[in-house]
């Protein structure tokens, strides 16, 4: 028992500054973004994009927003057991109540339209569009991982680009859109 008391104290010792790692203000420390510049942060107008849905049609970001919409909502999705959970909790808490929002299941795993629409079906998500993200080119751009979730308002504005957690965060952003 004491060596590993030794061990981690010697551990601990080379991690100087970490105090505030075990106990996260919860700030954002992230610079603060210039308005009107292009980008996938929160408050920079979102890069164009498009893609192909499950169906085989192409879907682009502003061609979306042009459709009478608040927002559009892209959830990245790798038809795992969290992603399911995420996907099955935003459908039944948060869609609902945003029926002027347009929200997007995008797969950034599958590699093909047929591929990606074997996994919504068989997931049970019918009732989603889903994208389907090529060379994962819309992943790398929003700097995206497993469950990142991203509003982008009516104006193309990035409004939130973060995991989706409890859904109470995406809830929040969709009703305080301008």
């Amino acid at each position: 028992m004491p060596a590993v008391l030794l061990v981690t104290s010697f551990s601990l010792a080379g991690c100087s500054g970490i105090s505030d790692d075990l106990a996260p203000s919860g700030d954002d420390k992230r610079p603060a973004v210039e308005a009107g510049t292009i980008g996938t942060r929160v408050g920079q107008q979102s890069p164009d994009f498009s893609m192909l849905d499950t169906l085989g049609n192409s879907r682009g970001l502003y061609a979306e927003l042009a459709i009478p919409k608040d927002a559009v909502v892209l959830y990245f999705i790798m038809w795992c057991p969290v992603c399911d959970e995420h996907a099955d909790d935003m459908r039944n808490n948060v869609i609902p109540n945003f029926p002027d929002v347009r929200f997007f299941l995008v797969d950034y795993v599958s590699g093909s339209v047929l591929a990606s629409r074997d996994e919504q079906l068989s997931n049970g998500y019918a009732d989603i569009t889903t994208l389907v993200d090529f060379n994962q080119a819309v992943f790398k751009m929003y700097q995206a991982s497993m469950g990142t979730t991203v509003v982008i308002d009516g104006t193309g504005i990035v409004r939130m680009n973060e995991d989706y957690k409890d859904g109470v965060k995406l809830a929040e952003t969709l009703q305080i859109l301008p």
